[in-house]
């Protein structure tokens, strides 16, 4: 297992999108000072009595619509790459216990992304602290220890849509059909999910995984906005969502032919 991590590790780290994502992160995590400053610059604008009622998203917001994008994206390419391309079998002759290989090939990328979103929150959340100089803006001059929860809860998700996507991309084996699959889970469900009657657009909403991180843990300063699943049950469904999408991607990569 050891020796198929290291392989796959090797296998991401030497190929141009892994670095094409991180880069997308960092530029994102850019963005978190740039919004942040004109957060800043915007206050300063402002009157007393609007400063008293003005709310902003957290620094951290940028990077709440890029991770997510880059997690479907790195989800989907280590298995549907492979199958593309033919090498999917030099693996299969390298690794033959399949359930091995799968399991490689999924926590090499889960991890990674674990990683570059923990780093590209927190530094997002302490740039904009600073760039905000001490004003008194909600979401920004909340003590670091309130920041921990949602860093973590977004850390967490963004491994989990890797990990779900990599569920997806074992069923389909198609690179396109993966990616748009995970972002119309991620980004069309959600608003469509709005127009059904009654209170059905919030049930369903509330289960989607989009709407799990904010509802585990709310960014300091802001709140979920309507009403959703309690902070465990989340986090609960979250980890199902990726149990079972990992579980029956594992079944059928061992059973289908290369």
């Amino acid at each position: 297992m050891i020796d198929a991590m290291a392989a796959e590790w090797w296998k991401l780290r030497s190929v141009r999108s892994t670095f094409a994502l991180l880069a997308t992160v960092a530029v994102f995590t850019l963005l978190c000072v740039v919004w942040s400053l004109y957060a800043a610059h915007y206050w300063d604008g402002l009157s007393a009595a609007r400063r008293a009622k003005f709310r902003v998203a957290p620094p951290e917001q940028p990077l709440s619509i890029a991770l997510p994008v880059c997690a479907v994206v790195l989800g989907a390419l280590p298995l549907t790459s492979e199958y593309a391309s033919g090498m999917i079998r030099t693996s299969l002759a390298a690794v033959p216990r399949r359930r091995t290989l799968f399991a490689a090939k999924a926590v090499v990328p889960g991890a990674a992304m674990l990683v570059a979103a923990l780093v590209s929150l927190a530094a997002g959340v302490l740039a904009g602290r600073a760039a905000v100089d001490g004003r008194p803006l909600r979401a920004f001059d909340a003590p670091l220890a309130d920041h921990v929860p949602y860093v973590l809860a977004m850390a967490a998700a963004t491994a989990a849509i890797t990990l779900v996507t990599f569920g997806l991309a074992a069923v389909l084996r198609s690179t396109a059909g993966t990616i748009t699959a995970g972002m119309a889970v991620l980004f069309v469900v959600p608003p469509v999910a709005n127009f059904l009657p009654g209170r059905w657009g919030e049930r369903v909403w509330s289960v989607l995984p989009a709407s799990l991180p904010g509802q585990i843990a709310a960014a300091p300063g802001t709140s979920p906005g309507r009403d959703g699943l309690p902070p465990l049950a989340s986090a609960l469904l979250l980890a199902a969502y990726t149990a079972v999408a990992l579980g029956v991607g594992a079944r059928v990569f061992e059973k289908r032919d290369a």
